[in-house]
């Protein structure tokens, strides 16, 4: 990710409709220069959620919720900062330019390609319902139970079997040969010359986060159609298999909610289960289900997950496999029992959505189905073939990353199979690991820093509520200076923030974005607001933060002078200067300032 220019940021601030982004969202109702609504954030009955017409900030006088639009849509649609700033910019058509270190290939941005698929979709969609080769494909699709509804609602298409078609089509518009196959809607062949990735095939777009195409999944109709059943758009800058769940923009909102989701294979009974109500539902797309999708929905919040895969031995081994990431994850791991031979989708055609809802009930707890899985083969009476059993679903067991998890889960075992805890190593000393378990780094990974911890938990409380609380801003003001920050990059934050605040400017989450020099400062930010703040002790966490930030550089300050007596280089007259400033530092221990009105 790099830095977006000034200009852009800029134009974006001054583009923005609050009351229009919002109004997407929560019913607003003008009340004379206030619009207020039922809040988002909490539950209530009487309207306290308003804006002020003309302003960039909501607040709710229920629960005290306050922000900007980028700080709402990474509150309600769990965007991060980055995807709440693309979501805007395309929303309000202001082009994102990013920094020189930076520099887009080809020079296509991601709006760019993102046009040129909505484009595609829509040519797809039109052709389906309005052509004499779209209403073949309509016959296949009623045949398999996806009525008009459904269609319009996912906006299916068809891909013409004469790519030409679609080639004209796209040539109406400013799309370079090099930018659609870029977008992978084109493709070279071995002999040079381009033809379109999709033909004689029905589309299903694949939509980010924030509903914006990136890609399709197509679907042969015809044995005459070449390749496999389905084929995905291929890898491209804005579509990334491993991280893309399918039907994640129809189902976000509900899974950050309720913290479970359903997770499927295939892109049609994701769908079904959407439509049908089941709106925290996910597919993989089109590869196997990795540890990238999980992290997206962690980053959710989730705590549950149903996993409802097709009824026969491959669906069965794919549970074993995606149950043990997620259990890896410490998140509760729930095996819906789709019957034999059937999936999602058949299931809700023939016996409709309270059958799904019954076996979401009668779903079975991962380590009982995992039990069930590897005994189908074992004969339980021979001691040999049950030590195998259990001794390779401990291993399993004790690869996941979490402690409590794994005693408790060892424990469980013990009771299923009958066997004494001790035999399975339930409280033996190799279970005592280390919680903390390195993960896969990224620009933004540096090595734990209690300074860096603690003064990024201050920048949270300032940057999130800084603007709604007058008062845990004057905790900060009264106490804080940057001398009082050991790591550069929060001391230039919090520098930015505060003489923002000095200048009488703004000091709005895009606002402080657009002060940002460099790509680890906006990485650092951007990790910093996506993290939320507990607003019930928000005056306790100001305090309790400044306290440790006063007393550590108090204690810095002294270590500073004993280093400098202990150097060697000083003179008598130094060090009797030096062990003055000492036992005066000493003498003053920090008190915080904390008035109250």
């Amino acid at each position: 990710m790099g830095v977006y220019a000034k200009k852009s940021l800029e134009l974006l601030r001054e583009k923005i409709d609050l009351i229009e982004v919002v109004s997407s969202y929560v019913n607003l109702k003008a009340a004379g220069r206030s619009y207020k609504g039922i809040c988002p954030f909490h539950d209530e009955k009487t309207p306290s959620f308003m804006i002020q017409k003309g302003e960039s900030h909501y607040h709710c006088f229920g629960c005290g919720a306050h922000g900007d639009a980028i700080a709402f849509l990474m509150s309600y649609m769990k965007m991060s900062f980055v995807e709440a700033v693309e979501t805007l910019a395309e929303r309000f058509q202001v082009p994102l330019e990013e920094v020189e270190w930076e520099k887009r290939d080809q020079g296509l941005t991601k709006k760019d390609l993102k046009e040129a698929l909505l484009k595609a979709s829509q040519f797809y969609h039109y052709y389906l319902l309005h052509s004499d080769e779209g209403h073949l494909a309509l016959k296949y699709l009623f045949q398999r139970g996806l009525d008009l509804d459904f269609i319009r609602l996912f906006k299916l298409g068809l891909a013409p079997r004469k790519g030409l078609l679609f080639a004209r089509f796209m040539q109406k518009y400013p799309f370079s040969a090099e930018l659609l196959e870029t977008a992978g809607l084109l493709k070279t062949l071995d002999n040079g010359k381009k033809k379109v990735f999709f033909s004689n095939r029905v589309t299903f777009p694949i939509l980010d986060p924030g509903g914006s195409v990136i890609g399709f999944s197509a679907r042969k109709i015809s044995e005459e159609t070449l390749g496999p059943k389905y084929i995905n758009t291929p890898e491209t800058p804005v579509f990334k298999k491993s991280h893309t769940l399918y039907g994640l923009s129809f189902s976000r909102r509900r899974i950050a909610k309720e913290k479970q989701a359903i997770v499927v294979e295939g892109q049609i009974d994701a769908l079904r289960l959407i439509q049908a109500g089941f709106n925290i539902t996910v597919a993989g797309q089109g590869t196997a289900f990795t540890e990238d999708h999980i992290k997206e929905l962690l980053t959710l919040g989730i705590t549950k997950v149903y996993l409802a895969l097709d009824g026969d031995e491959a669906g069965r081994t794919a549970i074993s496999k995606i149950g043990n990431l997620f259990q890896k994850e410490g998140v509760e791991v729930r095996v819906v029992p789709i019957p034999p031979g059937m999936d999602p989708d058949s299931l809700l055609r023939e016996e409709g959505p309270l059958a799904f809802m019954e076996l979401l009930e009668k779903s079975q707890d991962y380590l009982s189905f995992l039990l069930d899985y590897f005994s189908k083969d074992t004969d339980l009476s021979s001691p040999s073939q049950k030590n195998h059993l259990v001794q390779t679903i401990v291993k399993r067991i004790r690869s996941w990353d979490h402690p409590l998890m794994v005693h408790e889960s060892l424990r469980k075992l013990a009771r299923l199979t009958q066997v004494p805890e001790k035999l399975i190593g339930v409280g033996q000393e190799e279970m005592r690991r280390s919680v903390y378990v390195k993960r896969e780094g990224s620009l933004s990974e540096v090595a734990i820093d209690p300074n860096r911890v603690l003064e990024t938990d201050l920048l949270r409380w300032l940057f999130l509520l800084g603007e709604s609380s007058s008062k845990l801003l004057k905790i900060i003001q009264d106490n804080l200076k940057p001398l009082h920050f050991a790591t550069p990059i929060c001391r230039r934050l919090f520098s930015v923030y505060m003489d923002n605040l000095a200048e009488k400017k703004p000091t709005d989450l895009l606002n402080i974005a657009n002060n940002l020099e460099s790509a680890e400062e906006q990485l650092l930010f951007s990790e910093i607001v996506q993290k939320k703040v507990n607003t019930e002790r928000a005056e306790e966490g100001v305090v309790e933060t400044v306290t440790k930030m006063l007393q550590h550089h108090w204690m810095e300050e002294r270590e500073k002078i004993k280093i400098q007596i202990q150097s060697g280089r000083c003179t008598e007259e130094e060090i009797l200067e030096l062990a003055k400033r000492f036992d005066v530092i000493k003498s003053t221990p920090p008190e915080i300032i904390c008035e109250t009105p």
